[in-house]
């Protein structure tokens, strides 16, 4: 977030492009970022979970991290568990693995779902322009996936507790899209040891194109925050908005029947922007011809991503609940 400092001396410099409340460009290349919580370390025994955490280097060129999450119940015996690799939101330049936020859902998820988790530290744009974080969350699956390997001289808490048959992703907002490009990409492309994606689930997931659906505005689409921002995140994306990165459903976009997962949940609240394309994205994964198993959990009367911002809610409880039930 902004500080008071920052935002004196930025007071004197010409902005490029803004959103509000969002992020802001200086036409010297500064980036003020306006919404985000703070950073807070990892913690060898979280009060409220009993989960612990610490941060990992995945790869130095280009610059990925994550912050793995381990809940109490085989801190102290060995037990494999399934593995989450999940993806942050904040519309792929905001928010942070590292953030208060983050670190609080995590531990919720960790230690409802008993799971191992790997929040991954993807690069930000416009430092790092699209498809930057889509390949570093694809480096990341595929450093989790290397432990495998009884070989494998890497991070204890996955050889030692991580079950490699059950491989989930996750995501909220942004990290919903990044789920469901990594798990395309996982039809096209074999990971290390054979490891094959067990699900995914994409909360809220960030899709739009350049034609309204459903209750989205049919006047000032094309001025529509998602497309404004998309095509600031992803200025060299072939087709745009209608690039199948965003727009999984558009006319010419690889078959979603090639997805390389078994299973998915589709997660959308009632009062979000983008509920449409989420519900049109679940029918058309549905109708494609896929061989897994696809749900939609809809909770009505909630906005985009409430449950991170809200956790302590009886609706946030529940979608807790149903995220632990699918990461078995």
């Amino acid at each position: 977030m902004a500080s008071a400092a920052s935002a004196t001396s930025s007071a004197t410099k010409e902005i490029e492009i803004e959103f509000p409340n969002l992020i802001r460009l200086y036409k010297d290349g500064t980036v003020e970022r306006l919404f985000g919580s703070p950073i807070v370390p990892p913690s060898l025994h979280d009060n409220d979970t009993g989960v612990s955490s610490k941060d990992v280097v995945i790869s130095d060129d280009p610059s990925i991290s994550a912050r793995l999450y381990l809940p109490r119940s085989v801190q102290s015996k060995v037990q494999k568990l399934p593995i989450l690799v999940y993806f942050h939101g904040g519309g792929f330049c905001l928010e942070s693995a590292f953030s208060f936020l983050d670190q609080r859902y995590l531990n919720l998820i960790a230690a409802e779902a008993n799971v191992i988790a790997v929040s991954v530290e993807y690069r930000l744009a416009p430092e790092h322009r699209l498809p930057a974080a889509f390949e570093d969350c694809w480096d990341s699956l595929k450093w989790v996936s290397s432990h495998s390997t009884p070989t494998n001289a890497g991070e204890p808490w996955l050889l030692n507790h991580g079950d490699f048959n059950r491989v989930y992703l996750g995501g909220d907002s942004a990290g919903g899209n990044i789920v469901h490009n990594i798990a395309m990409r996982c039809g096209a492309e074999d990971l290390p040891g054979g490891v094959k994606l067990a699900g995914g689930f994409l909360s809220c997931p960030f899709f739009w194109g350049s034609k309204p659906i459903g209750s989205e505005p049919k006047e000032g689409h094309e001025q529509s925050l998602p497309l404004l921002l998309w095509n600031f995140l992803y200025p060299s994306a072939p087709g745009g908005i209608d690039n199948p990165a965003i727009n999984p459903t558009v006319d010419g976009a690889p078959s979603l029947a090639s997805m390389g997962c078994s299973k998915l949940l589709v997660y959308v609240c009632g009062k979000d922007q983008l509920r449409d394309r989420v519900v049109l994205y679940y029918e058309a994964v549905k109708e494609s011809g896929w061989k897994g198993e696809v749900e939609l959990y809809e909770v009505e009367g909630e906005d985009h991503c409430f449950h991170i911002f809200n956790p302590e809610t009886d609706n946030a409880k529940k979608v807790f609940n149903r995220l632990a039930s699918f990461l078995i």
